[in-house]
C-alpha cells in the first residue's frame, strides 16, 4: 500500500531490542510525517543510534515494526528492503568518509554503485550535491585536508547523492565548535527546504535540536519519555527533561550519565 500525504512517512510501532541481557529499546512508538524533521535526544547509552539503525533496516527488532512509506521494513524480503533503503540518505558520525578517496569520489561512490549514470552525469550530480551543501573548490581534496565542519558537509553531500526521500543524521555536530554547529544547522534546514525531504536526527546537542526540529523526542529507559514541538519541549514538567536541557545531573538515584 502506498503512503499518502496524510499518512506517516515512518511509523515505529512497539520497537523492542536487546543485546544479550542488555535491554536497549523497550517499546518505542513514534510517527514521522512527510517533510517533518524529528530530532531524537537522550543520555549516552539511551539507544538513539540503535533506534536509528532500525529505521534503515541495519538492525532487526526483537519485537515491533518499522513501516516506511507504507512498507513494513521488518517483514520485507531482502530485495524489497534493499530497494527501500535506497530511499534513505544517511550521514554518519563525523562524516565517515573514505580517507583514500577524494571528495569527488566519496560523493560519486553511491552514484556509481547504484545507478547506470555515465561519467558526465556523475560529475554533474556531484557538483549539484556540493552546491547544495554550500561547498566549492574541494572536490579534489582528501578528507584529511578538510576541517571537521567541511567533512560533515561532504558527508551530507554523499547522503543526498541518490536523491533520497528521507535523510538520517547521526550526531552531525559532535566535536564541532559553536560556529560550525550553527553552519551545520543552517545546511540541514536548507537541505530540507530545497529537497523536500523527511529528516530524523539523533544528537546530544540541544542547540542543534532547537534549530532544526519540528518535534523533539527524548528516549529514556528504552521508551519515549517526552515528545513535543521545540517551544513546548522546553516547558515539559519532568525533572529528567529539565536536567537534560540545563546540563545538570538529575536528582534521582541511578540516573544514567547525561
Amino acid at each position: 500500500m502506498a503512503a499518502t500525504a496524510t499518512e506517516p512517512k515512518i511509523s515505529v510501532i512497539g520497537l523492542v531490542k536487546s543485546f544479550g541481557d542488555k535491554h536497549v529499546l523497550r517499546g518505542i512508538d513514534l510517527e514521522v510525517m512527510p517533510g517533518e524533521s524529528v530530532v531524537v535526544v537522550g543520555g549516552s547509552g539511551a539507544g538513539k543510534t540503535v533506534f536509528l539503525k532500525h529505521l534503515i533496516g541495519l538492525l532487526q527488532p526483537d519485537e515491533g515494526h518499522v513501516v516506511v512509506a507504507g512498507v513494513d521494513l521488518t517483514l520485507a524480503s531482502p530485495k524489497v528492503a534493499l530497494d527501500l533503503r535506497k530511499r534513505f540518505g544517511m550521514s554518519f558520525q563525523e562524516g565517515a568518509l573514505f580517507d583514500s578517496m577524494t571528495v569527488f569520489d566519496n560523493i560519486a561512490f553511491p552514484i556509481r554503485r547504484h545507478t547506470t549514470a555515465i561519467p558526465a552525469e556523475v560529475t554533474e550530480r556531484v557538483h549539484e550535491c556540493l552546491h547544495l551543501v554550500r561547498l566549492a573548490d574541494v572536490e579534489d581534496k582528501y578528507p584529511a585536508e578538510l576541517s571537521g565542519g567541511m567533512r560533515r558537509r561532504v558527508g551530507f553531500a554523499r547522503a543526498i547523492a541518490l536523491e533520497p526521500e528521507i535523510l538520517l543524521f547521526d550526531e552531525p555536530t559532535t566535536g564541532l565548535d559553536p560556529v560550525n554547529t550553527a553552519a551545520i544547522a543552517r545546511v540541514i534546514n536548507q537541505l530540507r527546504g530545497e529537497l523536500n525531504v523527511t529528516a530524523v536526527t539523533i544528537t546530544h546537542d540541544m542547540a542543534l535540536a532547537f534549530h532544526i526540529a519540528d518535534r523533539i523526542a527524548m528516549i529514556r529507559n528504552g521508551t519515549i519519555l517526552a515528545l513535543a514541538e521545540p517551544a513546548a519541549f522546553k516547558e515539559i514538567d519532568d525533572s529528567y527533561v529539565q536536567a537534560f536541557l540545563h546540563g545538570e545531573v538529575p536528582e534521582e538515584e541511578g540516573e544514567e550519565t547525561l
